[in-house]
């Protein structure tokens, strides 16, 4: 099937039930997001801050780009100006940087806060207590050019079923702690992230209402030559 296709169906699914479609675009060239454009998306993803900014500037200025990939804080600064949501803030240290910036560019930067929920080392994310620790701090309470927007996780990547329903449950079981304990009178903590082309029907299951989606809608990814030092 299409591009625009698969997004108009994955729209008609998720519409009714409330769920924001993340079209993660990572290599994806500009017609292939033009399609979706054209199709009606506007929210899209992308690991690589070198990669975003170029399509940034190339494509209709409507478009909500979303960081969904790890971020170093020297990267920072070139997404500030108009970056709609960070994914994937996994430290004190990356979001005091955001916040400097977004305070530079006179806006207020939407983010969530990436948990490490898989049974694997190599991805990023907060721990729960570390998480509860950087929420209590006077760190975090004095930034004010950033909002948090909720939690984001990213399952095992496992064919067992079992265990990445269990990982979405506990983000989450955290989510609805963290925004009682921390976030009950502010309306905004209302985004949970979770589940990508492989497992999102598993996370709308046990609550996402945000999925990144990429080959389900682009197709199997091809590898193009940005330089990886993001």
């Amino acid at each position: 099937m299409s591009i625009a296709t698969n997004i108009e169906s994955l729209q008609t699914d998720l519409a009714p039930i409330g769920v924001t479609l993340v079209a993660v675009s990572k290599t994806k060239s500009n017609e292939e997001i033009m399609e979706a454009y054209e199709a009606g998306q506007r929210v899209f993803g992308e690991n690589m801050v070198q990669e975003m900014v170029e399509k940034y500037e190339a494509l209709p200025k409507d478009i909500a780009w979303h960081q969904i990939g790890h971020l170093q804080t020297n990267k920072v600064k070139y997404i500030a100006p108009f970056v709609s949501m960070i994914q994937s803030v996994d430290s004190i240290k990356v979001l005091k940087e955001i916040d400097k910036h977004a305070a530079k560019n006179h806006r207020v930067i939407d983010y969530l806060l990436q948990i490490h929920i898989a049974d694997e080392e190599s991805k990023f994310g907060f721990d729960h207590a570390e998480l509860i620790e950087m929420l209590r701090s006077e760190d975090f309470q004095s930034l004010k050019h950033v909002r948090v927007r909720g939690l984001m996780g990213i399952a095992t990547n496992t064919e067992n079923e079992k265990v990445i329903k269990e990982e979405f449950y506990e983000l989450k079981m955290l989510f609805d702690g963290v925004k009682a304990s921390f976030f009950r009178r502010e309306d905004s903590f209302d985004t949970l992230s979770m589940g990508m082309s492989s497992d999102y029907n598993l996370a709308i299951e046990k609550g996402a209402n945000m999925i990144r989606l990429g080959s389900t809608i682009f197709g199997k990814r091809v590898v193009k030559h940005y330089k990886n030092n993001d």
